[in-house]
C-alpha cells in the first residue's frame, strides 16, 4: 500500500510517520504532486498556524492537489482545520472541502485554559474511522481553534463547549485530536483509515 504524508511547512509530522510504521506501513513524506496523486492513501497532518501554512500550500500548488484528491485522505489537527472554508486564525481562507468556519476558543471561566492540551473523550462517533467503537474513548488534543458541530461531524467532544473532534465527507476524513499520540485508540483509528 502506498501511503503519502504531505510534506509542507508544519511541525509534528515525524510522529505520524512512526505511528504508521508501527502498523506495518512505510509511508512516503513528499511534496511531489504526482506521488501524492498516485498514493492509495494520503495523510495531511501537522501543527502550525493557519495563514502561513495556507500560504505555503498555495505557493507549492498543494492546495489544488489536496482539494482534488479522490483517494481516502486524512487531515490531522491543522490538517483538519485547513480542510474547512475559513479560519479565524489569521482570517484565513482555507481549502473549502468542508463548508464550515474554524473558530477560536473563548474562555468562559477562569479555569478554561487555551490551548486545550491533553486527553479528552470523544463520543457520538460515526463512519468508518470509528468501526468497532461502542463507547466514549480518550484521545489526545493540542489546539486553540475548533470546528463547531456541523453536518459532517463524525465524532464530538466537549471543551468549553461541544465541538467536532472529527469530520468526514466523501473521501475526506479528519481529526482535531492526534491519533498518532492517542495510544491504542489512535492506533485503531489509523488502522481503520488504512483499511478503507
Amino acid at each position: 500500500m502506498r501511503v503519502s504524508i504531505i510534506d509542507y511547512n508544519a511541525g509534528n509530522i515525524r510522529s505520524v510517520e512512526n505511528a504508521l510504521r508501527r502498523l506495518g506501513v512505510e509511508p512516503l513524506l513528499t511534496a511531489d504532486h504526482d506521488v501524492i496523486r498516485r498514493a492509495d492513501k494520503v495523510v495531511f497532518p501537522g501543527q502550525g498556524e493557519a495563514s502561513s501554512t495556507m500560504g505555503f500550500l498555495r505557493e507549492k500548488g498543494l492546495d489544488e492537489v489536496i482539494r482534488n484528491l479522490k483517494q481516502p485522505t486524512l487531515g490531522i489537527c491543522i490538517g483538519m482545520q485547513l480542510m474547512c472554508h475559513h479560519s479565524e486564525e489569521g482570517d484565513t481562507e482555507c481549502l473549502g472541502i468542508f463548508d464550515v468556519e474554524v473558530r477560536r476558543f473563548q474562555s468562559q471561566r477562569h479555569e478554561d485554559k487555551i490551548p486545550q492540551m491533553g486527553w479528552n473523550t470523544i463520543s457520538h462517533t460515526k463512519g468508518p474511522l470509528y468501526d468497532g467503537f461502542i463507547k466514549e474513548e480518550y484521545v489526545y488534543f493540542v489546539h486553540s481553534y475548533y470546528v463547531p458541530l456541523c453536518p459532517w461531524t463524525a465524532a464530538e467532544t466537549n471543551y468549553i463547549q461541544p465541538y467536532s473532534a472529527s469530520i468526514c465527507k466523501d473521501n475526506f476524513y479528519a481529526t482535531q485530536f492526534h491519533p498518532e499520540k492517542s495510544g491504542k485508540v489512535g492506533e485503531r483509528i489509523l488502522q481503520n483509515f488504512l483499511n478503507l
